[in-house]
């Protein structure tokens, strides 16, 4: 799967989490989920649990917590996907 790709895939699971106050458009690779794209802690479990399922991985806890931000997440799925 191509960089582009999988940064699409995570865009759209993104995007159903995001407050009515976020746009789509906001998501960049940069974006903090909590901070900048403002996702409570309960949707960001919603959304660890998609991304496994979208990707077919597993994300420890570990994992979990140094994912910060979409580039965050990209590395982590690389590393599961590579791995």
């Amino acid at each position: 799967m191509q960089e582009k790709e999988k940064y699409q895939k995570l865009k759209d699971i993104i995007q159903v989490y995001l407050p009515s106050d976020v746009s789509v458009d906001n998501i960049q690779p940069s974006s903090n989920f909590i901070s900048e794209l403002n996702i409570n802690s309960a949707n960001l479990v919603d959304i660890i649990l998609d991304v496994e399922d979208a990707f077919d991985i597993r994300l420890e806890n570990e994992d979990m917590n140094q994912m910060q931000t979409v580039a965050d997440a990209l590395q982590i799925i690389d590393s599961k996907l590579n791995g």
